[in-house]
């Protein structure tokens, strides 16, 4: 079946339909990953969002149940050079194109991704729609221009739990030969849920943390009635200047003597929002698997997912320090309080997908906590 992609610039792409029959409108952005389209699909930090793959080849090793970072995909379609319609691959238990249809998402493919990468590069991320369903390409552009920007929009209670739940289970990957710790009393974590990685929850759990995971909406009562030895500011989608629920959570947080405070992604940019930080749009964002971060002559290569970030300007040097620079643009990657436990990178740790360079954050998180523990015993004999 025939497929358009109408960008809110009135470009329009035809290539064919798979997935699901309909109409999907979002912000248009690319990945640059050349694996790990499962976990990409299922990241609920791409919610509103049209996913443009520069990878040309896409889906060949299928779907499993091992990879997904939620419960449900979380792009609102895909876009992709070449579509396989088989799964080759010893865990899968779908093709991409069944699994796509069963759960609505639609998708575009047979177009050329590489000039739609390279207009997106050079206008940003724009609004855009794909549709399969035969609406016109007018109808699609005005129903485009009509729907609202990114800034300002607030995605995290759309993908955040809705009830507290606990979490205890590690990394079990068979062939991932990654650190699980086993304390012998396990560090309380209150996690926030601003649309958290299934990855990023056993990653704390395989170091040695137990998880109880909040909403987004939670008050600082909530979290502090659960006693944590630290509280984890998850990854998400959306505008952080508009989650103003979690950034006035945060400043309460950070009122908290000692606690030790980590946040990622999304959860790192309301850490900066609440020390009195600015944020602004990213003009195409950083999302793929390659990003090279660092500082003090240390490069990690990381995986990241967002179009906002910090401006470097805003922080106050007095208070905060900026550990990591995004090595591409010189964007804020990571940051730390001078005199507090507290710190945050803009990438995923956890690497799914990715490379594991960046895992040692984690380590970092639980140091600080037992820090804390060794202190509470010092004061409190």
């Amino acid at each position: 079946m025939e497929a358009l992609l109408v960008l809110a610039d009135g470009i329009v792409l035809r290539g064919r339909g798979f997935g699901a029959c309909g109409t999907a409108i979002g912000e248009v952005v690319f990945n640059t990953g050349m694996s790990g389209y499962q976990e990409v699909l299922t990241d609920p930090s791409y919610s509103g969002q049209l996913v443009t793959f520069t990878y040309p080849e896409f889906g060949n090793t299928g779907v499993n149940n091992s990879d997904m970072e939620s419960n449900l995909p979380a792009v609102q379609a895909v876009i992709s050079r070449e579509i396989s319609p088989l799964a080759s691959n010893w865990r899968a238990c779908s093709t991409l194109p069944d699994w796509l249809k069963l759960h609505g998402v639609v998708g575009l493919c047979n177009v050329d991704t590489r000039a739609l990468v390279r207009h997106l590069r050079e206008g940003g991320a724009i609004n855009g729609a794909v549709s399969n369903d035969g609406t016109t390409a007018a109808n699609l552009l005005q129903m485009v221009r009509s729907a609202p920007s990114m800034t300002g929009l607030n995605l995290a209670a759309r993908v955040s739990t809705a009830t507290a739940y606990k979490w205890h289970q590690p990394t079990d990957v068979e062939f991932d030969q990654r650190l699980r710790a086993q304390p012998s009393q396990p560090y309380r974590v209150v996690a926030i849920d601003f649309g958290i990685k299934r990855a990023i929850l056993e990653r704390l759990a395989s170091h040695g943390c137990e998880l109880v995971v909040l909403p987004a909406t939670s008050n600082l009562e909530q979290v502090l009635e659960q006693a944590p030895e630290g509280v984890f500011l998850s990854n998400g989608p959306g505008d952080p200047a508009a989650v103003h629920g979690g950034i006035e959570l945060t400043r309460g947080l950070l009122e908290q003597h000692n606690l030790p405070i980590f946040g990622i992604c999304l959860g790192h940019q309301i850490l900066g929002l609440a020390l009195g930080a600015k944020s602004f749009k990213l003009g195409y964002g950083h999302r793929g698997l390659n990003h090279p971060c660092g500082g003090n002559g240390l490069v990690e290569i990381t995986s990241q997912n967002h179009g906002f970030a910090l401006e470097a300007s805003s922080l106050d040097s007095s208070l905060i320090k900026i550990t990591h620079h995004n090595l591409n643009d010189g964007t804020v990657a990571a940051i730390e309080l001078v005199h507090k436990p507290v710190f945050g990178v803009q990438y995923h740790p956890e690497a799914s997908p990715g490379p594991h360079d960046a895992d040692h954050h984690f380590a970092k998180f639980v140091a600080l906590m037992a820090q804390r523990r060794s202190m509470d015993k010092i004061e409190r004999p």
